[in-house]
Order: C-alpha cells, then sequence, then structure tokens
C-alpha cells in the first residue's frame, strides 16, 4: 500500500485524517473543525465511532491513514485514556516516517509540554495503560514515543493563538490546511533538526523582496544536508513566487542520455504548466528558456551540479530571469560556484553537539534524547558522526530498538569497517576526481598529512610529482579538504575513513598489496614477515618512545615504490641501502644512530623530520649532496653538537634546531642558503654565536632564538637581513640590539622579551642584602631611534629592565605598530610620543611598580593593561580615547581619578579596578551612576554585567553576553 501511494505522486484518498478523542471534542471543537474543512473542499476522512472496541484499530482505519496526505490531531485533556487514539497516534507518526505524511497537531486546552513529556493527566493514564500492558509494555514504549514524537512538532495552541477564540482559531487551521493540500510542496526530512537556522543563514544571501535576480549556492561535502536545506527553503518560499522549479539530482539525472534536453523540458513545464514540451536540442532549448524565463518570478532550485555544461543550459546568466527571480544551487564544488559568479555562497557546517545528539536520537529512540542506559553509548556514536546527519540517520536507524551488546558490537566494528551506505554516499566526490593526482593527494593526507602544514605537504607531493597547488585547490573546492588554524590540512574523519577504506578494499586480506600501509598490526605483520611488494608507496609505523620494537632493514627490499616514510620511535638494523631510492619525506622520530648511514638513499628527499634523534654529527665522512632537500627538523636532538655543511643541502628553506642543547656551531656555511626562510634555535643553550655569514641570509623571514642562554650578541650587520619579519629572542642575554635593525623595512613582529644582558657584577649571596638590587641590574639597549621600522606590528619588550630614557623617544614613529608590550619594567615615565601612535590598538604595562604617571594615549587603543602599578598617581584624559573596550588597572593603590572614563562607556566592555583603594569616591560615584542608568532604562535585556566588591575597591565587568 505504501508503494502504491508514493507512486501516485500525491493522488491520495483523502485530504485529511482527523484524529481526536470523542469523548472531548466530538460534539464541540472536532465537530466544528469538520464541517469548516468540508466546507472549504478539503476531503476529510473522521474516526467518530460512538463506542471504541478494543484498542486495535482495524485494517481499513489503518488504509484511511495510509491514504491521507494530512493528518490532524487534536490532543486534548483525557486524549491519553484512550488506547485506541494512542494506537491510531502510533500508525499515524509510522506513515509520516514511511510516507512522507504531513502531521499537523492542535492542542486543545492542553499544554504541548504536558503531552512532551507526559505529564499530570497523560501520566496518570500510562500508569493505568502499563498496568493493563505489563506483559505488552513495548505497546505502551511505542505510544509514549508517539506522544513526544507528535508534541515536537510545529502545530497550533489554542491558548497561545487568536485570544482562545475557537472561531478565529479554526479558521486559521483551515486557510493552512487548504495551502498544504494544494501545494506541491517536497518532503524535507522526518526530524528537520537545525534545519530553520541554516534556512536563516541562506535567506540572508537571497533577499528576498529586493527585484534584483539573485543566484545563491549552498556548498558542503556529502551528506551535510545540502539537498534537505534546499527543499526546506522551497517550501518556506512556495507561495512568494509566480513561478517554482527543483530539478533534484542533476548530477545523477546528467548521466542519461539526452540529459540537459530533460532537464530543460522539466524546467518549462515547471513554468508553462504544460506537459507537452519537446526541444530537438540543448541549443534551441536554451533559446526557448531565454523566451519563457524573463516573464515570471521565479525560485529555481538546481541539487547537486557537478559541470558548469548543466549551468549553461538551464541558468547560463541573470539576464534570462525576471526581475526578483531567485536561483539556488546546491553543489560540492566551489569553483563551479565562482565560474557562475553567484551573488553568496552559504557554506553548510557539520552539527554541533547539541543538534547531532538530538537528530541521532530521533532516529535510535523516537525521542529528543536518548535512555538513559544508552546515553553514554550515544554519545560515542555521534562523536563518532561528527556532525555529520547523514551519518548520524543511517545509524540511528540502524541501531533502533538494538541490544546493549548490539550498540557495543556496532561501535566495535564502525572503528575498523566504515558503514557501507555512508561511504557510498561520501565517495560520489572522490569518483568525480577526473585527475588521478588529485585521488592520490586525497590518499596520501588521508593517511598520512592531515593536520600538516599546508605549504610542508604541498612541497612534499610536490617532489612526488603530483602538482599539489593545483591538486589542492581542486580537493579544497569539492569539499574533500578543509584548510584550518595555522594552515593546516583538515578533512572530515568520515572523509578520512572513507579514502583509508580506499586503500583496503581491493585487497582486505592482504595489506601487503596496499598502496598506503598505516594501521598498527598490518604494518607490523608486513615488516616483520618480510612482504613487502612494490605495491606500497606510503608506510606509517608510530610506536611508543620507549619502544623496544627491533626490524631489520631487509623487511623494506621489496618496496622499491615508497614514497612516504615514517617510523616514529622504531629501530632498525642492517644496511640501509635495502630503503627505496623513491623517498620524498623521511619523519623518524628517535632515529636510533649518531649518524646518517652513508647507504641511505637520500637523493630525492624533500623534507627530514628526525626529532627526539640520537645523532651526534648530521653524516660522517659524505659527499651526499641533497639537492631536493627543503626541510630539515632535528629538533630535541639532545646529543647533536654540530650541523651539516649546509652547501651540501643548497635549497634548504625550513631549519628546526630546537632544544639541540648539545649544539655549539651553525656551519659556517649556512650563509650560502639562499632559498632558507625560516630557522629555529629556541633552547639551544650551548650556542653562544652565529657565523659572520649569518647576515648573508637574505630570504630569511623567522628567525627564533629564544632561550639561548649564552648568545650575547646580534650580527652588527643584521639589517643586511632585508627578508626578515619575525624574530624572537625571548630570555636571552642580548646586550645591545644593533642599529641596523632599521634597516628592516618588512620586520613586523619584534620580541624581546626578558633580555637584560649579563649580570654586571658577581656577588656573593651574604652581600646581596647590602646592595640596592636596581643599581647591579641590566637593561637591554636599544636604538637611539626607530625610525626606519615601518612596518613593525608588535614590539614585546616585557621584563627588560628597562628604565627611564631608555625606551627610544621616537618610539611615536613605529606608524603601522598595534601592539606594544612594555611589562614589567622600571621606568617612571613613558615617552610622549606613544600618543602619536595612530594605528595602535594593545598596550602592556602591568607590573610596573616604578611608573608614576601614563601620558596621552593613543587616539585608537582598544585595550590598556595597567594592573599592579603600585605607584601610579595619575592618568592622562581618556576622552580622547574613543575607541577603548577593555580598560585593566587593578591593584594600583595610588591611583585616585581616571580623567574621561565616563565619556568612553559607550564604547567600553570591560573594567577592572579591583584592589585601588584609594580612588576618590566621587569618581566612583560618577562611574555607577552612568552604568546603573544604561542598565535601568535598557528595554531589552541588559548588555551590562556590574559587579562591586566593597566601597573601598571596585570591579566593574561590563560584557556583552
Amino acid at each position: 500500500m505504501a508503494d502504491e501511494l508514493r507512486a501516485q505522486h500525491g493522488n491520495w484518498m483523502y485530504d485529511v485524517f482527523l484524529s481526536f478523542r470523542g469523548e472531548d471534542t466530538r460534539k464541540n471543537f472536532t465537530d466544528h473543525l469538520y464541517y469548516a474543512l468540508k466546507d472549504a473542499g478539503i476531503n476529510v476522512f473522521r474516526d467518530d465511532p460512538e463506542l471504541e472496541r478494543g484498542e486495535d484499530i482495524s485494517s481499513e482505519l489503518e488504509r484511511a491513514i495510509e491514504g491521507s496526505k494530512v493528518a490532524v490531531i487534536v490532543f486534548s485533556e483525557k486524549y491519553a485514556e484512550s488506547g485506541w487514539c494512542l494506537e491510531e497516534l502510533a500508525k499515524i507518526m509510522e506513515c509520516r516516517r514511511t510516507l512522507r505524511q504531513l502531521v499537523l497537531p492542535i492542542f486543545y486546552n492542553v499544554d504541548p509540554s504536558i503531552v512532551r513529556k507526559q505529564k499530570d493527566g497523560f501520566e496518570e493514564a500510562f500508569v493505568k495503560h502499563e498496568e493493563r500492558y505489563f506483559r505488552d509494555i513495548d505497546r505502551v514504549l511505542r505510544w509514549r514515543m508517539a506522544l513526544t514524537e507528535a508534541a515536537n512538532l510545529s502545530g497550533w495552541d489554542l491558548r497561545n493563538i487568536a485570544d482562545g477564540h475557537e472561531a478565529k482559531f479554526i479558521r486559521l487551521i483551515v486557510e493552512k490546511i487548504s495551502k498544504e493540500v494544494n501545494s506541491k510542496y517536497l518532503f524535507v526530512a522526518v526530524y528537520p533538526v537545525g534545519i530553520e537556522s541554516r534556512i536563516q543563514i541562506l535567506l540572508s544571501h537571497l533577499h528576498i523582496g529586493s527585484n534584483d535576480v539573485r543566484f545563491v549556492g549552498i556548498l558542503g561535502m556529502g551528506g551535510l544536508g545540502k539537498t534537505t536545506i534546499a527543499k526546506a527553503l522551497y517550501n518556506q518560499l512556495y507561495h512568494n513566487f509566480e513561478a517554482k522549479c527543483f530539478l533534484s539530482n542533476i548530477k545523477q539525472t546528467s548521466k542519461e542520455p539526452n540529459a540537459l534536453i530533460h532537464l530543460q523540458q522539466q524546467l518549462l513545464s515547471s513554468i508553462t504548466k504544460s506537459t507537452n514540451i519537446t526541444l530537438e536540442n540543448v541549443d534551441r532549448g536554451i533559446a526557448v528558456l531565454q523566451e519563457r524565463l524573463r516573464h515570471k518570478k521565479l525560485l529555481l532550485i538546481l541539487d547537486d551540479v557537478d559541470e558548469i555544461s548543466q549551468l549553461n543550459a538551464i541558468a547560463r546568466s541573470r539576464e534570462w530571469f525576471a526581475s526578483g527571480s531567485r536561483i539556488v544551487i546546491t553543489t560540492r564544488d566551489r569553483h563551479l560556484l565562482n565560474q557562475l559568479e553567484v551573488d553568496g555562497v552559504c557554506s553548510i557546517d557539520e552539527m554541533d553537539d547539541v543538534e547531532a545528539l538530538e537528530l541521532f536520537s530521533w532516529h535510535a529512540f523516537r525521542n529528543s534524547y536518548p535512555l538513559e542506559t544508552f546515553h553514554q553509548l550515544s554519545k560515542c556514536v555521534v562523536d563518532y558522526c561528527g556532525g555529520l546527519p547523514l551519518a548520524l540517520e543511517v545509524l540511528g536507524s540502524f541501531l533502533f530498538g538494538r541490544s546493549r551488546e548490539e550498540w557495543e558490537d556496532t561501535l566495535k566494528k564502525l572503528k575498523k569497517i566504515p558503514d557501507d551506505q555512508i561511504q557510498r554516499k561520501l565517495r560520489i566526490s572522490f569518483d568525480g576526481l577526473n585527475d588521478h593526482t588529485y585521488k592520490d593527494i586525497f590518499l596520501d593526507v588521508s593517511c598520512f598529512f592531515i593536520g600538516m602544514d599546508k605549504n610542508y605537504v604541498e612541497q612534499i607531493l610536490d617532489g612526488c610529482g603530483f602538482f599539489p597547488k593545483i591538486g589542492i585547490s581542486v580537493l579544497l573546492q569539492r569539499c574533500l579538504l578543509t584548510i584550518g588554524d595555522k594552515n593546516r590540512l583538515m578533512m572530515h574523519d568520515l572523509l578520512r575513513d572513507m579514502g583509508r577504506e580506499i586503500v583496503h578494499e581491493n585487497f582486505p586480506k592482504y595489506p601487503e598489496r596496499h598502496t598506503r600501509l598505516f594501521i598498527h598490526e598490518e604494518v607490523l605483520s608486513v615488516l616483520t614477515r618480510q612482504k613487502g611488494t612494490d605495491a606500497t608507496e606510503g608506510l606509517s609505523l608510530k610506536l611508543p618512545r620507549f619502544s623496544k620494537q627491533e626490524l631489520s632493514t631487509k623487511a623494506f627490499n621489496e618496496m622499491q615504490n615508497l614514497r612516504l616514510l615514517q617510523l616514529n620511535f622504531v629501530n632498525i638494523t642492517g644496511d640501509f641501502k635495502h630503503i627505496s631510492q623513491e623517498i620524498r619525506w623521511l619523519c623518524w622520530h628517535g632515529f636510533p644512530l649518531k649518524f646518517i648511514p652513508k647507504d641511505f638513499h637520500m637523493d630525492k628527499l624533500v623534507a627530514m623530520d628526525l626529532r627526539y634523534s640520537q645523532i651526534r654529527f648530521f653524516w660522517k665522512g659524505s659527499n651526499k649532496f641533497l639537492k631536493n632537500l627543503k626541510f630539515l627538523n632535528l629538533s630535541h636532538s639532545h646529543y647533536l653538537t654540530h650541523t651539516p655543511n649546509f652547501s651540501k643541502l643548497p635549497n634548504l628553506e625550513k631549519l628546526k634546531l630546537k632544544d639541540c642543547k648539545s649544539l655549539v656551531e651553525l656551519h659556517p656555511t649556512i650563509g650560502e642558503l639562499k632559498a632558507l626562510i625560516s630557522l629555529n634555535l629556541k633552547d639551544c643553550k650551548c650556542l653562544n654565536s652565529l657565523p659572520k655569514s649569518f647576515s648573508h641570509l637574505k630570504s630569511l623571514q623567522t628567525l627564533i632564538l629564544s632561550g639561548c642562554s649564552n648568545l650575547s650578541t646580534l650580527p652588527e650587520d643584521l639589517g643586511e637581513m632585508k627578508s626578515l619579519i619575525t624574530l624572537i629572542a625571548d630570555n636571552t642575554p642580548i646586550q645591545k640590539i644593533p642599529s641596523t635593525i632599521t634597516n628592516l623595512k618588512n620586520l613586523k613582529y619584534l620580541s624581546l622579551c626578558g633580555c637584560k644582558g649579563p649580570p654586571s657584577k658577581s656577588f656573593p649571596s651574604m652581600f646581596w642584602s647590602w646592595i640596592s638590587p636596581t643599581k647591579c641590574q641590566n637593561s637591554i639597549v636599544l636604538p637611539s631611534s626607530l625610525q626606519g621600522l615601518n612596518s613593525l606590528r608588535t614590539l614585546c619588550l616585557k621584563n627588560c629592565n628597562l628604565s627611564n630614557n631608555t625606551i627610544p623617544k621616537d618610539i611615536g614613529s613605529l606608524v603601522s605598530l598595534r601592539e606594544l608590550d612594555l611589562s614589567e619594567n622600571l621606568f617612571h615615565s613613558l615617552p610622549s610620543s606613544i600618543s602619536g601612535l595612530l594605528k595602535l590598538e594593545t598596550l602592556l604595562l602591568d607590573h610596573c611598580t616604578q611608573l608614576q604617571r601614563i601620558p596621552n594615549l593613543p587616539p585608537h587603543l582598544n585595550s590598556l593593561y595597567a594592573s599592579n602599578c603600585t605607584s601610579l598617581e595619575k592618568t592622562s584624559d581618556l576622552s580622547n580615547v574613543k575607541q577603548m573596550t577593555s580598560l585593566s588597572m587593578s591593584n594600583c593603590p595610588k591611583l585616585v581619578d581616571v580623567p574621561g572614563l565616563d565619556k568612553l562607556l559607550d564604547s567600553i566592555r570591560v573594567i577592572h579596578m579591583e584592589g585601588c583603594s584609594n580612588m576618590a569616591n566621587s569618581f566612583k560615584e560618577t562611574i555607577l551612576q552612568i552604568i546603573c542608568g544604561k542598565a535601568i532604562y535598557q528595554t531589552k535585556p541588559s548588555r551590562w554585567k556590574l559587579a562591586m566588591k566593597s566601597r573601598s575597591s571596585l570591579i566593574l565587568e561590563l560584557k556583552s553576553p
């Protein structure tokens, strides 16, 4: 019956099935509603037996429910007392799921929450039902779930509509139902969780009501619900347009013969209401569409478009359409939307945890929340799904009604074998890639490179001949990859699993034949049995740091196509000549040897990551020339004393030597690295100087020297490093910054926190109590002028023992400076030129215990932090700082007043002044009156939050909720 009805495409037996508790509403409300619907020409089936016989509904009644387009349920106070009504309701909710029947609840003198949660009279009724059906408790549970599900649907509550007037109430219901039965709405979802919020975002792009023609894209990976959202949008805007058309599944349709002509004919049929349209070819179709489309304001949804040719045939240009028309395209391909030059793109995100748990629960429990005994298991499944609606629906439906043991077994299985129904949907995007290098890039990332820097991965894949610039761009456009924080390559966990499953699918029981090996057990099995083959292009084996696993190099003898090799904390013995000559990426944390063997083929290496290695010397007596090596990371190699001869690594771009505690020198040839852009020497505690050639690094952009506790000087010709953007030398004994630093026209970030120079005197501890600490503290010597550093955005001089006149007076010449950190210094005052820093947004002066006065501040300052300035007595007038949002001046006991603060309360959001115990009462009263006045006279919930600790110490926290 269900299949027959669905095949009829809306030719239902009845328009409306009316369900109600006869004893409650038969002779009043329901009777009035029934005749009002009949008078409106609506075909209504009303089940109204005078005496309800038993509680199993008849087959005739079942057919009537199944044959109705809309089911209207009238919930009344005693509705739940009738087992007949509840059984009828359960059948209706089943038809909603299986036949896409529209269900509209009416709450007649009963609170929807009472129905939803089965409280009060509903709970009393269920106590009796449970007593009666104690041997068939599943029936009662089914009734409860049906009530909860129905009460969560959008419906009508008499108490809140039409002021409780039944006649008006019924008229509104009839109008709504008339629209529903006469409209060709699309089924959206059984449980439309999270759709409304996404519709609102989409509507913000559509600008409904304006007369322009707008194209808007709905973009996202498979399974995110793009089509579902497009259907909901179509239904919501259905009555706003003269003509409407939803062309579904265009990608699949386009595979059929004459597909584009068929799509053109569908669109024309929707506009003209004619079913007898024939087009000879696509070009003829374009001409007809151009003529017909311009006469009616049209809502056109183009679902699952994957080629520009499809759009060219049916919606090539805005000039085709009448004013006010809206064309919405769902796709997985951003590039396609760029080609069409759409007016807006609505990117669909994964569901958040709350939405995901609710959607899953509806499918798994027919309730908005999981059963208590399944709560933790439900969270595990939801975590696995990663906010993907498709996965939540598939797994929720699969687990419905299953035992706890079956749930646990399913979770174990999913960790090894992804669900096939989900995978098929996700794989559409992968199979649509028309270049094998794009597929190789996707598989490499899914198996080895998730979370790694995009530029780093691109260099490695470029070395593999995969053209990754365009390849990764395509994968991003197709929503198969995303870019996360710090430029990291990311992908959805289920896409990752899909990629890894593709690697496994051809030889599930023979891992040695896989192109990529990454599952711990399979890798160990292949290597310990020495069963490797030339099929393997990538291998990853990551063991715990103190693992004692030992393998032979002979295990790699047959893997001669190996490009990518990761062996973290693996000890390998034997001749390294057995390892492939094709290696481009070597990641071997805990490399066990003292130097790299001569017979290790490294000619094609692009990236070498040997963190935590046992290396003393990079190599010993080797004449290797690594022309392709661009990345070298030897960080945390605590025994490394000398770097390699860099003339043998001419194209090196990034060198990391962080925490190489025994490193005593950089090889003098470092200046020959013309391509080096980043050098990290953090915590190289034995390094006491930089080579004379260091300033020859003309391409260097990032230099990190923090924690080099024996490095006391920077090269005098530092200014020759014209490309330098970032210089960080925190907590070093550097005494003086060379004046040539002002030649660094590209320098944006300079941090010298904790730089005080070496101690000027050394006294036994018994003398320290006799000596003023201030007199014995050194401070870093800055250039007398900072003019020239026109690109500098951040300057950090925290805890440098800066005293009066040690800060350059022309600090105001730093025209691009946005953040200045002078915390924990010893000056009494600041140069007046600070007011000239017109782009300064943040000024930090915390713990400047000698500071007595804050001068005029820059006009665009957002945040001032001056807490624990125990000598601070006065600040300049702040009224000229119009954009300040945050002021922190806690524990400044000598501060009496902050002039102009009362003028900033329209912009400021956070004020901390705790511990300012000398603050004048008049100042506090003025601020409190202004703040409280704003809170009192706002009609909306106050955006101000105020907290006072005492009259002598004041904290004001003004936050926007």
